[in-house]
């Protein structure tokens, strides 16, 4: 029990600095790209590649999760990804870069399909609900510290210093990760076979459609919160500091609902009710954005969407762990978080492919999200 609680602790740990990982690049990389001569055309491709090359590594590590188990996958994933956040000190163009972005996606897609199936399969099934909100509390936090981490650490040094101190932390993780964790113990023959079964059927499994909606979904709303929200305190005559307290508390807000003794309603309620309810209040978030003219009042949606996304997050990792079988959860965490990067860059792609406004692009996304909301809900009563 006590060696249980502590790997759940440590794999925490783990899927904190995954995200840090991602989170600090997100200030830094474009200074980084101009200052080795990037066009604004490649300065762009050397931060979308990033997602590109991600998406490609979330599938790899689920399917060699199922085949190999998630402990060498996780390891292998935290060192090679350290190692690779080194080689951004030998980037001498943006090509050079461009290349080290992509085996730095590459490499970090392993990790985060296999943190998440050694945590489900550690975890007491009638807490996945709760454990899920804990690892979004480590998410929030992540989201956070490291874009401020990021912005103090490069101003008063380099760009490099940044994701050396984290390529520091991957490798740290990597070699305590050999001692601390330990393989799952194998799956016998009668229950693979059983479960291959399953494998096939992973698309034609409801909850886990609906799981990948809503990581999707969830995903496309931070793209466009990421793009349009900066826009739209530009035009209230705000600065890009407003935007980044906004983007605070949301996360702030997030983290106290993943935290605080309601997070228990998410192994007491059916996923499908929080799921609804966090995605409908994320959406009605976005719609009242859609129309505020007050910064004041901006605050208490982005607290709003804090909550729908605090709700959001653990019904999607529920749906997803209750519907797949242990052997299979690797493939579908790589498919799930597939979906996360898809999301992000699809959110930010179409809003700028339809030319809309920040209040038409909030008004849209707002629709979009309530009505998934509405639809998984009736699906759940018929």
């Amino acid at each position: 029990m006590k060696a249980a609680i502590f790997m759940r602790k440590f794999i925490y740990l783990i899927i904190f600095f995954s995200f840090f990982d991602l989170f600090t690049q997100l200030p830094i990389m474009s200074p980084f790209a101009e200052s080795l001569g990037a066009t604004p055309f490649l300065t762009g491709l050397v931060v979308g590649m990033y997602s590109f090359s991600n998406t490609i590594g979330n599938l790899f590590s689920g399917f060699l999760t199922d085949k190999k188990g998630p402990f060498l996958v996780l390891v292998t994933g935290l060192l090679a990804t350290g190692a690779a956040l080194l080689f951004y000190q030998t980037a001498t163009d943006a090509w050079s870069l461009l290349a080290i972005r992509f085996v730095h996606g590459l490499l970090a897609g392993f990790i985060t399909p296999a943190a998440f199936t050694y945590l489900a399969n550690i975890t007491a099934k009638e807490k996945k609900g709760k454990g899920a909100a804990i690892s979004g509390a480590f998410v929030g936090l992540a989201a956070i510290i490291g874009p401020a981490f990021s912005g103090i650490v490069a101003s008063r040094t380099s760009e490099t210093t940044v994701l050396s101190v984290t390529a520091g932390a991957m490798l740290l993780l990597g070699i305590l990760a050999l001692f601390f964790l330990r393989t799952p113990v194998a799956l016998n023959s009668l229950l693979k076979q059983k479960e291959e079964k399953m494998a096939q059927s992973l698309f034609q499994n409801t909850d886990v459609l609906k799981s990948f909606t809503g990581a999707f979904l969830l995903m496309f709303s931070q793209g466009v919160l990421a793009y349009m929200l900066p826009l739209k305190v530009m035009r209230l005559g705000y600065d890009a500091q407003t935007s980044g307290l906004l983007l605070s508390t949301f996360g702030i807000v997030a983290i106290l609902v993943f935290l605080l003794p309601i997070n228990s309603l998410f192994d007491r309620l059916r996923p499908e009710l929080t799921f609804s309810f966090g995605i409908a209040t994320m959406g009605a978030s976005l719609l009242l954005i859609s129309q505020s003219e007050s910064a004041a009042f901006l605050y208490t949606l982005m607290g709003l969407y804090g909550i729908g996304f605090a709700f959001l997050f653990p019904s999607i990792n529920s749906l997803l762990i209750g519907a797949v079988e242990p052997a299979h959860r690797g493939k579908a965490y790589g498919y799930f978080y597939a979906f996360f990067s898809l999301g992000v860059v699809a959110g930010s792609t179409v809003i700028g492919v339809l030319s809309l406004s920040p209040a038409n692009g909030f008004l849209f996304t707002g629709l979009l999200l309530i009505s998934a909301g509405a639809f998984v809900f009736l699906r759940r009563n018929k």
